[in-house]
């Protein structure tokens, strides 16, 4: 090492001008017996050159001891971080453990306080440290994503592991949302195991940009459909969930891509509802939306100020033509939807809070004309105790079911006429309204609990006129709650076990509501 050849050279060096010094007098003491002898000024000018070297000799090799001391330290953090050289570790952990690290400055001047403390504990780097940090490094070096470009590219995902057993009628096996009427021809119950929640993750960053750091990522899982043939109900076609650029300067950020609403940023704690997030039809603003924001920052001492604003562009129910898509609403607007977000976030990581307040505009056209759609939401994540937390948010408006937190609308013929023209206008001029809260407990790192619930609902007289002037949405939910509890165990961070118990109350137009429950088991690989 290059740190270690300068300290050997140096105290060579030093040891040389030691013994030239001691050397030096009784050379001079023979030599001013000779006709030649040196005058004694210039004897003492020599003296005071050689003292001199020796001196800036020492400091030079105070130094380089300083350097290799606060390389030895680096290297035990290092070791301690990704551990022993036969363990694995997950792709990229250890690149950012290193990045972490905050590296000597080589180029200073020599440090006194170093000196001094090199001075009274010497310390050596030795060949066994060096050859393993060399493996570990070319094991990171094998293990690199490679990418068509220079810039860093990570692998990530879960691969995810879902058994359940519902009791009564849902419209989902896999991820359920709403409960249905149960008729006497139909079981009580089923039983069912499925992967399809499983995701994968492509994350890279790239270079910099008017004086901005680019990133992107892209999420897919297989949660697109069902394909047909042998084997059909375990697999699944791929979906791409999230897929966004960014440009992250000091203070602001421009995001743009298919991303969660940036007005409604939380979600429930749940690992049987990933393809689908919890509460997504029981007042949870989730839906995947093409968006384009950005984000201003302002910190404080113990919060920072957060302001949003953005375009995006919701897609609901239009029908298809022959070899691509029929506008939506909006688009046939001729406007995007407008929102913006004021937050306050805690800056303590150990307990993080923050309150958030947001508003949307949503034109929409249809056949029979334009209606404005509008929203009011409010987030919020409140550290309550020591281990506990609480979590959520609540809306209301009009207009916003592209977004989710209300029961959907199953429409059996699209080309029905008269759903296009009232039907669909009639239920985007419906006031709507929900919210869901979650109280979390962490018991420690390894083990939490999680308890939430939610509710979705339109006005339900509107609801039901619309159902008499067309039968095609009789059986369209007015309201829709849910709630559900579950324990996570995580015995390592890249390993997760959960279980979990939801209930579903599903209410129709008319009538008794629906009933239907869940339990669940999830085991989850995070890579």
């Amino acid at each position: 090492m290059r740190v270690a050849s300068n300290g050997t050279s140096l105290l060579r060096s030093s040891l040389l001008c030691a013994a030239l010094l001691y050397a030096f007098p009784a050379s001079a003491q023979s030599s001013s017996k000779t006709p030649t002898a040196m005058s004694q000024r210039e004897l003492d000018a020599q003296v005071r050159s050689l003292s001199q070297s020796l001196e800036q000799t020492r400091a030079e090799l105070a130094e380089s001891r300083s350097e290799i001391r606060e390389l030895r330290a680096m290297v035990e953090q290092v070791l301690k971080k990704v551990g022993s050289p036969g363990m694995p570790v997950p792709d990229g952990a250890a690149h950012q453990e290193l990045a972490s690290l905050s590296m000597p400055d080589f180029s200073s001047s020599a440090n006194v306080n170093a000196k001094s403390a090199v001075q009274e504990t010497p310390v050596q780097v030795t060949q066994d440290d060096l050859q393993i940090v060399n493996t570990r490094l070319e094991e990171l070096q094998q293990d690199k994503v490679e990418s068509a470009s220079k810039y860093r590219l990570k692998l990530s995902g879960i691969v995810l592991f879902n058994a359940f057993s519902q009791s009564g009628q849902v419209d989902n096996l896999d991820v359920p949302t709403l409960a249905f009427p149960r008729s006497s021809d139909q079981s009580s119950g089923s039983f069912g195991v499925t992967l399809r929640q499983s995701i994968l993750g492509l994350s890279g960053v790239g270079p910099d940009l008017l004086g901005a750091r680019t990133s992107a990522d892209v999420q897919a899982d297989f949660f697109g459909g069902l394909p047909s043939g042998y084997g059909s109900s375990g697999s699944g076609i791929i979906r791409m969930r999230v897929a966004r650029i960014r440009f992250d300067w000091g203070n602001t950020s421009i995001v743009a891509g298919l991303d969660s609403p940036f007005f409604s940023p939380d979600v429930p704690t749940s690992y049987m509802s990933i393809a689908v997030p919890g509460f997504a039809a029981s007042g949870n603003l989730w839906t995947w939306t093409p968006s384009l924001r950005i984000e201003h920052r302002f910190n404080a001492n113990a919060s920072q100020f957060k302001v949003e604003a953005g375009i995006l562009d919701p897609g609901i129910w239009t029908g298809v033509v022959e070899g691509g898509r029929a506008p939506t609403p909006g688009e046939s607007a001729w406007q995007p939807a407008y929102s913006f977000r004021l937050s306050e976030n805690g800056r303590n990581e150990n307990r993080p809070w923050s309150f958030g307040a947001s508003g949307i505009y949503f034109p929409q056209r249809f056949s029979s004309g334009t209606i404005s759609g509008w929203g009011a939401i409010a987030d919020w994540k409140i550290a309550l105790l020591p281990r506990a937390e609480l979590s959520g948010e609540f809306f209301t408006g009009k207009g916003l079911d592209a977004f989710g937190g209300v029961p959907y609308v199953a429409v059996l013929n699209p080309a029905n006429s008269l759903y296009n023209y009232v039907t669909a206008p009639g239920l985007a001029d419906l006031t709507m309204m929900g919210g869901w809260s979650q109280l979390k407990f962490k018991l420690n790192t390894g083990n939490e609990f999680n308890f939430a619930a939610g509710t979705g609902s339109r006005d339900s007289s509107g609801v039901r006129a619309l159902a008499m002037a067309d039968p095609e949405i009789a059986a369209l939910s007015p309201r829709n709650q849910m709630f559900f509890v579950n324990y996570i165990f995580r015995p390592r961070p890249d390993l997760i076990f959960s279980v979990e118990y939801r209930r579903f109350r599903t209410y129709p137009n008319s009538g008794d509501p629906a009933f239907a429950g869940q339990v669940g088991l999830a085991a989850g690989f995070l890579f």
